[in-house]
């Protein structure tokens, strides 16, 4: 029986912690001609003054790594929001009786919720070509979120969702 709950409550903590992402981008563009970037300096992320530095700088890192290099008169410029909400609960444990004698039978069962409100962060960044003034892609993603982690725990958070955001950046 130990065995039996802790697999769930395993898959239940395991099945919390990635990020989920969507993409959407104009599949006129041609992302070769990109070459540098700056974001919007009228940015409302959403995020607090700390976070919002950690986000830029693992972005300035990744974005780097891609071969993109921050400028003042940039190719395009990026925008940030992010929301954090309470998700739905989604985790259930169902308890179930039943009997039946003859031909007649009958049952009951409950779900029981498991675990609290999980909150949940979406963040979206938009890329806007800066001669045209169109948005050429943008990326929404979806991850867990705690309020009580350390700064360390924020950054490299941060830093995996940053990831997972550019892994299919620029499109092909």
């Amino acid at each position: 029986m130990r065995i039996f709950l802790f697999s769930i409550i395993l898959v239940v903590l395991t099945s919390c912690g990635a990020a989920r992402v969507n993409y959407d981008y104009d599949s006129q563009t041609d992302f070769t001609s990109y070459a540098t970037y700056n974001y919007f300096n009228d940015m409302e992320t959403g995020l607090s003054e700390l976070d919002e530095k950690r986000l830029m700088e693992a972005m300035d890192a990744t974005l780097g790594e891609k071969g993109y290099m921050f400028a003042e008169e940039p190719d395009v410029f990026i925008n940030i929001k992010s929301t954090v909400f309470k998700s739905q609960q989604g985790n259930n444990v169902g308890v179930g009786l039943g009997g039946g004698n003859r031909g007649i039978g009958g049952g009951v069962s409950i779900g029981i919720p498991v675990g609290g409100p999980k909150l949940t962060r979406e963040l979206q960044i938009d890329f806007v070509d800066s001669n045209k003034d169109m948005l050429i892609w943008q990326a929404i993603s979806e991850s867990p979120f705690r309020e009580g982690d350390t700064p360390a725990e924020k950054a490299e958070k941060l830093q995996a969702v940053v990831d997972k955001i550019f892994s299919n950046y620029p499109p092909e």
